[in-house]
């Protein structure tokens, strides 16, 4: 989970490899949203974005709730901030699932555990796994996570304060699905070929960029939830690495890797013809 450089976002690409930190750790990565920054985008019926939420939401999977928990004032927060971000023409009754491109869950800032969730494509891990559970139990499957532990303390008292924040995290994968449930979706395999070309051209890259805006207190005292949206892209490989720069940047990345990362995103198999392939779009 790398942080990107601190760059204006381009609204015209899912992602930029130019931002891509290096060498790569496994770190929050929060930075501050610029003026204007949307926290949610509106999901466009026939997409294949949208057909795959259409499967979780219509199964009656998409959402999952510590019993009890009233999620009133955060769906309110939601219609909230989509009304901010100009979706007002989203209708109110729509399904939070079919509203909007991003998942969503609620972090409770005085415990950080996070008692709801709408999720329909999450990246290869069960929301029934997490639900209810603190950030440090959330994480713990993640690669070098003693290292992320010492700093959610910082991120939650960061989140506690003022402002909007995001992050951005990718991966490469040879799925071109949205959903990774693991109990959903099988796994993909590597294409079958030694030529990096063919390789690459059969690949994805995978980003999500996540974000955390407040819910605010029925009580009218300070804010103690915040609402965590996860947008889910994918770009064919090929059409997102097309700059020598973004080629380096994403090649360095995978050379620094650690070998528990490199397990964990499971791409220790692919990293070899991944990396020749890079290595060719890097060259000026």
């Amino acid at each position: 989970m790398p942080g990107t450089r601190g760059l204006p976002p381009d609204p015209m690409m899912a992602f930029d490899p130019r931002q891509i930190d290096v060498p790569f750790r496994m770190q929050p990565g929060l930075r501050r949203m610029h003026d204007g920054e949307p926290h949610l985008h509106a999901l466009r019926p026939g997409s294949a974005l949208f057909d795959e939420k259409r499967q979780v939401h219509a199964a009656g999977t998409s959402i999952a709730c510590v019993p009890g928990f009233d999620a009133r004032a955060a769906i309110a927060a939601i219609w909230a901030q989509a009304a901010r971000d100009g979706l007002a023409g989203v209708p109110p009754d729509t399904p939070l699932a079919l509203a909007f491109e991003q998942d969503l869950a609620v972090l409770d800032l005085d415990s950080g555990r996070v008692p709801w969730m709408c999720v329909c494509v999450p990246s290869g891990w069960d929301p029934q796994d997490k639900i209810g559970r603190d950030l440090l139990a959330i994480h713990a499957p993640v690669a070098d996570a003693a290292a992320l532990n010492q700093r959610w303390p910082q991120l939650l008292r960061l989140l506690a304060g003022d402002g909007d924040w995001a992050r951005q995290v990718w991966t490469i994968s040879a799925s071109p699905l949205h959903d990774r449930h693991p109990r959903r979706q099988p796994a993909t395999p590597w294409p079958q070929t030694d030529d990096p070309e063919a390789f690459a051209r059969q690949c994805f890259l995978r980003t999500e960029r996540q974000s955390f805006f407040v819910v605010p207190a029925v009580d009218g005292g300070p804010p103690r939830q915040r609402v965590f949206t996860i947008r889910v892209q994918l770009q064919p490989l090929a059409d997102a690495v097309v700059e020598p720069i973004g080629a380096q940047r994403l090649l360095h990345a995978l050379q620094s890797m650690s070998e528990a990362v490199l397990a964990y995103k499971q791409l220790a198999p692919a990293r070899a013809r991944l990396q020749a392939w890079l290595s060719r779009r890097a060259a000026p």
